[in-house]
């Protein structure tokens, strides 16, 4: 591991010498992930890219992108474009990037089951704002949205997300 890795610990995300309050997934963390199981999968995940809302927030990093109106994340894994950023109009099953809540104001992308999905093993797997403290994701990482922003600013190419197995 290195310096810039984010570790997902008991007591929290840890990331650069500090420990951000987090949520995961409802269905705790599980090394076989499936799609639907509110699971946070066990692995080595790098940051591939953040978006965030324009019309909400400055822009966090020189690297993000804006989320447009429009913009889904497929979750159907029958689609050819299975944990894909799509854009309406979409048919097939499909999560909006442009919510109505703050959640996804800023989304850090993980390259879980990404960029060549096995179909059924999940998608969608990021890091954004969470609802409240203690309120899980469904398979995510969830932080505060200050804490958030402070963690956007700070990755670098390097950075990884570390989940590891629990007892």
């Amino acid at each position: 591991m290195n310096h810039d890795d984010m570790v997902l610990t008991p007591r929290g995300l840890r990331f650069q010498g500090r420990i951000y309050p987090c949520t995961i997934g409802k269905g705790g963390v599980s090394a076989r992930k499936v799609e639907g199981d509110g699971a946070t999968p066990v692995g080595i995940h790098r940051i591939v890219g953040m978006l965030y809302r324009p019309d909400r927030m400055a822009r966090p990093a020189d690297w993000a992108l804006p989320l447009r109106p429009g913009d889904l994340w497929s979750d159907d894994p029958d689609d050819p474009d299975y944990n894909m950023m799509v854009r309406a109009p979409y048919t097939a099953s499909h999560e909006r990037l442009r919510r109505a809540d703050p959640l996804y104001d800023l989304i850090l992308l993980t390259d879980w089951n990404w960029p060549y999905a096995v179909k059924g093993r999940g998608s969608a797997i990021f890091i954004h704002q969470y609802r409240r403290p203690g309120y899980p994701t469904e398979g995510c990482i969830g932080l505060a949205r200050d804490h958030l922003r402070q963690v956007a600013a700070r990755i670098r190419f390097s950075t990884r997300l570390v989940v590891p197995e629990t007892g």
